[in-house]
């Protein structure tokens, strides 16, 4: 299949993958999407059966979604994402990161469950939009998506709208089948051996998917972090501004994360682990920046591999003159796959333009630091 997706944001930012809920489409992330777009390559997708996705006769598995989901980031060019997902969105996303870890940042998982039984009542409904369409559920299922205070607010009441359009206009076949691949799944077991930076975000006066859903997710997932908002289901349109302001705090603290692996593989963990330590305390929110930006941005950037921006960063440092930080990063070149004949290539290259007494220097320290590092 070929799921409709959609991307707005720079081709070289970080990428974060939004998976929708049952019954939805892609604009349920429109308030998300204008925010973080600035500062990220934002992905939305229609999952199978919604909107203007393929809508194959059922049922579905929550690993057919899955795959699908994989097979738009693949055809984005997304080597790794972070995924944002609500109710069967966050659903998938679980699977992802169960059985893709290597293709996840990190989660969040919003207003869902990893076990959403009892199945007979998803079997139940799964028959009622086959044998009667969509409008025969509808009004209860908005009862349960927002609360009553919001729906009669003027702001709310337009949201309310746009979705019932939403859940009316989505394919039968698509919401039963979907329906059943919730009825199938038991992930409780599975979402211990996630280890991507997770977020789980729970509305107070959701019915739908109860707070001790979320307190499952959240307690079986070591080292996630749990937010409660004041909302129903829809936590991301009820609560817009908090939930996206949760979300993008999650992707910043991720940033830091993020750069202190890449930190520790290119630069060695000793090496990380001595200047954090020698580090003085009225500098510690320098060596975070240094983190977060160089290393969890910057370098974590999907434009350019690492081979690639280690041979840049020797470059440079050569033309610059910055022999402690050279020394360092022609280990780090090495880390990166470069090999002591394509640095010695990239050092020739930086004589032309940056001066022979820079790279004889170079040539120098490489002899030292890289037979240093071939001995260990």
């Amino acid at each position: 299949m070929t799921l409709h997706f959609e991307i707005v944001g720079g081709p070289a930012a970080p990428v974060v993958l939004f998976l929708n809920s049952l019954g939805t489409t892609l604009a349920m992330w429109d308030e998300q999407a204008a925010t973080l777009a600035q500062r990220y390559r934002v992905i939305r997708c229609d999952q199978l059966g919604h909107g203007r996705s393929p809508v194959p006769d059922g049922p579905y598995s929550i690993e057919q979604l899955g795959r699908e989901a994989l097979a738009v980031l693949d055809a984005a060019g997304a080597s790794t994402a972070s995924v944002v997902g609500l109710s069967l969105g966050a659903m998938v996303a679980m699977w992802l990161a169960t059985h893709a870890p290597e293709r996840i940042d990190s989660l969040v998982l919003a207003c869902t469950s990893a076990h959403l039984g009892p199945p007979a009542e998803w079997l139940a409904r799964a028959a009622t939009v086959r044998a009667e369409g969509m409008s025969a559920i509808t009004d209860a299922i908005l009862s349960r998506w927002f609360t009553l205070e919001f729906a009669s607010s003027s702001t709310g009441a337009e949201a309310v709208e746009a979705v019932r359009r939403s859940l009316l206009a989505s394919p039968a076949e698509g919401y039963a089948a979907c329906c059943e691949a919730i009825a199938a799944m038991n992930q409780l077991d599975a979402i211990a051996a996630i280890t991507a930076p997770t977020l789980v975000i729970a509305g107070d006066a959701d019915p739908a998917t109860p707070l001790e859903h979320a307190l499952a997710v959240h307690r079986r997932i070591d080292g996630s972090r749990l937010v409660v908002l004041s909302a129903a289901h829809l936590a991301n349109i009820e609560a817009a501004k908090p939930f996206t302001r949760a979300i993008d705090a999650h992707l910043s603290a991720n940033a830091f994360v993020r750069g202190m692996a890449v930190r520790r593989h290119v630069m060695s963990p000793a090496h990380v682990d001595r200047a954090s330590a020698d580090t003085l305390s009225w500098a510690e929110d320098f060596q975070e920046f240094l983190t977060r930006y160089a290393w969890g941005d910057v370098w974590s950037r999907p434009g350019l591999d690492r081979r690639t921006r280690s041979a840049i960063t020797v470059a440079l440092l050569t033309a610059g003159g910055h022999e402690p930080e050279l020394g360092v990063h022609l280990k780090g070149a090495l880390s990166n796959g470069l090999t002591r004949e394509e640095i010695a290539e990239v050092l020739m290259h930086t004589a032309l333009y940056a001066g022979l007494p820079a790279a004889n220097r170079a040539f120098a320290i490489a002899q030292a630091t890289l037979g240093e590092a071939e001995a260990r």
